[in-house]
């Protein structure tokens, strides 16, 4: 299992035990900056998204590190995106698919039954740019972050945003951070699990494309170290996708475009 698919999974676990305040409905300051987010960007910004990943997983101690080629598919619908990723040969069926809210493990072609822990990232990169700012607000609420705190922060010499931090140096409550020129998301910080270090995810060498801007390399932290790390290449925005890439019962059969035509 991959550290993004047990990311997922502890926040599936977090809707059930975590006590942080829920996100505020209505109007707060982070709200507030979700709809300059979107306010910004929701006439331009892309609609579908594909790209070529690198991905390298840090092994047990003493061990190397593996790397695996994904290939990733994005296209926003109205009631949010959905995220196509195929693992590795794709002739071996391998993948999963994901909502803001729910996913499905398919191997070997074959779907498993759909679940609840969807993808946290789907909400700040694509649908907060594309839909309502209270449909953003509910999709996060599983990250439990609250939505009245907003702290000024530095992230690699530019200005940002930290909602959900109490100060600056606060790298424990859950929390993420904007850059106040670009309006993306540059970290988030997921303190899912009692007495663990929280997930540090930073999202960096971003690129304009699409009428919006594209993240080309995550870091997954845990303590401090990489556990795992995304690197994109050949991505392209705007362009056609079949509509059956995101039927997870034509997960094989539906054209891909990274087989060509």
């Amino acid at each position: 299992m991959t550290l993004r698919h047990q990311l997922y999974m502890l926040i599936l676990m977090a809707t059930v035990t975590a006590t942080a305040p829920r996100l505020a409905a209505q109007s707060s300051p982070g709200s507030d900056i979700l709809k300059r987010m979107h306010d910004k960007y929701a006439n331009s910004w892309y609609k579908t998204l594909t790209f070529t990943q690198t991905t390298t997983i840090a092994g047990r101690v003493g061990a190397p590190p593996r790397i695996e080629t994904w290939y990733e598919s994005l296209q926003f619908v109205p009631n949010g995106a959905w995220l196509r990723i195929d693992q590795g040969d794709l002739a071996a069926g391998n993948g999963t698919m994901y909502t803001a809210d729910s996913s499905w493990s398919v191997r070997a072609g074959k779907p498993g039954a759909g679940n609840t822990n969807g993808n946290p990232f789907i909400p700040l990169i694509e649908n907060v740019y594309l839909q309502p700012v209270a449909a953003t607000i509910r999709q996060m609420e599983p990250l439990h972050i609250d939505m009245s705190r907003v702290t000024d922060v530095k992230w690699e010499g530019r200005a940002a945003w930290s909602v959900g931090a109490t100060s600056a140096s606060d790298t424990l409550s859950p929390q993420f951070w904007i850059d106040k020129e670009r309006l993306v998301v540059v970290r988030m910080m997921l303190a899912l699990v009692p007495n663990r270090p929280p997930y540090d995810i930073q999202l960096g060498e971003y690129v304009e494309t699409g009428g919006g801007w594209l993240a080309t390399k995550v870091v997954m932290l845990v303590g401090g170290v990489a556990r795992q790390t995304e690197e994109y290449h050949d991505w392209k925005t705007k362009v056609s996708l079949d509509p059956k890439l995101f039927d997870v019962n034509a997960w094989s059969t539906a054209r891909h475009w990274a087989k060509g035509p």
